[in-house]
């Protein structure tokens, strides 16, 4: 029956059933470094591995842009895999733009290939996720959810055969695919039991998503969050990827999003991502990843 593996996936988990389970916890949340925070640096993927280790953190989001630059330059897989391993960190997931929600068939047929190398990529560093986003549908509202369903369930059905899950993931800025509602329709109309969502604060509040609507979701369906903030100049309409701030230093609710989360039984990461020129300016990628941190970590102790 359509919707049953789907949407039953996405009711909301009360902290009462989950007290009724036996898993009443409030473990710290494990903190992951998206490495295109220090992109403005001209880091190598080792490097940036480097410096997250250095920094603190337990996990790292790799961009696949990093992985395909040390592949062309002759890197070897395995060494890359083995740095990671012996730093003790984790990846969590590999950020990726491939096409796959277009309309526009042959486009989507190339963002799928693109999709398989990205995968395959993933894999061999130790990934099994990868990022779904609205990549190519940015200046066009594409809202009929059973057919965007049936194409995340294709790229979902393709992973299941290679051992990695593409997790949808909002942009507040485009008309596709941009806010919470428009995943959970996605996810929830692709029928498919390993559908989950990549949200953001920034993209949340760009988007128009409102916090309190976190509360209706399964935590156990958020493969992801991506923490940072936001300030109160420029209005939302004007919000570029360049604003977001480190966590408290704006004006997000964040301990109110992180106390829902919790409640939800979300139990995954918490992955710091900024793009602020003002921090690479800096020229202290370290200082920038620990600054991070530390803030983050001040944030989720509240």
């Amino acid at each position: 029956m359509l919707l049953a593996g789907g949407a039953a996936a996405f009711a909301p988990v009360s902290a009462g059933s989950v007290i009724a389970q036996g898993t009443p916890k409030r473990t710290p949340f494990r903190k992951c470094l998206n490495l295109g925070t220090l992109l403005g640096f001209n880091l190598s993927l080792e490097e940036e591995i480097d410096i997250a280790a250095k920094a603190g953190y337990s996990g790292i989001e790799p961009w696949m842009r990093r992985v395909e630059q040390f592949a062309a330059k002759g890197g070897n897989f395995a060494d890359i895999r083995k740095r990671i391993s012996d730093h003790g960190l984790t990846i969590e997931g590999t950020v990726t733009f491939f096409q796959w929600i277009v309309d526009d068939e042959a486009k989507r047929a190339a963002g799928i290939e693109q999709m398989k190398k990205n995968m395959d990529m993933a894999l061999q560093i130790g990934a099994d996720r990868v990022a779904a986003t609205g990549a190519g549908a940015g200046d066009v509202r594409l809202d009929d959810f059973r057919v965007l369903g049936d194409r995340y369930r294709t790229i979902l059905e393709i992973g299941d055969k290679m051992g990695v899950v593409p997790i949808l993931e909002i942009w507040g800025k485009p008309k596709t695919l941009s806010s919470v509602a428009d995943a959970v329709a996605i996810a929830a109309w692709s029928d498919h039991p390993k559908a989950e969502l990549l949200l953001d604060v920034y993209h949340m509040f760009r988007g128009g998503s409102p916090f309190e609507g976190l509360a209706m979701l399964n935590g156990r369906k958020i493969g992801g969050f991506h923490m940072n903030d936001y300030p109160a100049d420029p209005p939302r309409e004007q919000m570029e990827d360049k604003h977001r701030v480190y966590c408290g230093d704006g004006i997000a609710p964040l301990p109110k999003i992180l106390r829902t989360l919790r409640d939800i039984g979300y139990e995954g990461c918490l992955s710091f991502e900024v793009f602020n020129p003002t921090y690479w300016e800096t020229n202290d990628p370290l200082l920038v990843a620990k600054t991070g941190l530390e803030k983050m970590n001040a944030v989720s102790a509240l």
